[in-house]
């Protein structure tokens, strides 16, 4: 990956920086649970809920981002860690490791 990041794990303390405000996690962990639900529905609803999963996912984080913490979302520089980091941080703060 550009800039130095040779592994998720190196990454990773990188992107919990960059959510630091405690409103654009709680944003991050409305959207996963809004992709998580989008994709249920595409499985038992109508596959059109799919197309919600990147909106509800991306649109939530993204405002966290512009409003709250005032940076450009990691995506737009490393989409893959990026979007792992989502999952790893909604996991973590499932588990209590990260305040919400």
């Amino acid at each position: 990956m550009p800039q130095g990041f040779a592994s998720f794990r190196e990454f990773y303390p990188y992107y919990l920086d960059e959510h630091a405000d405690r409103r654009c996690r709680r944003l991050h962990f409305v959207g996963t649970w809004l992709v998580i639900a989008a994709f249920i529905a595409g499985l038992f609803v109508s596959p059109w809920w799919f197309l919600a999963m990147p909106l509800a996912g991306y649109g939530f984080a993204w405002v966290g981002h512009f409003a709250f913490e005032k940076n450009r979302p990691a995506t737009f520089k490393y989409p893959l860690y990026s979007l792992a980091g989502d999952w790893v941080m909604f996991y973590d703060i499932l588990r209590g490791k990260i305040r919400i």
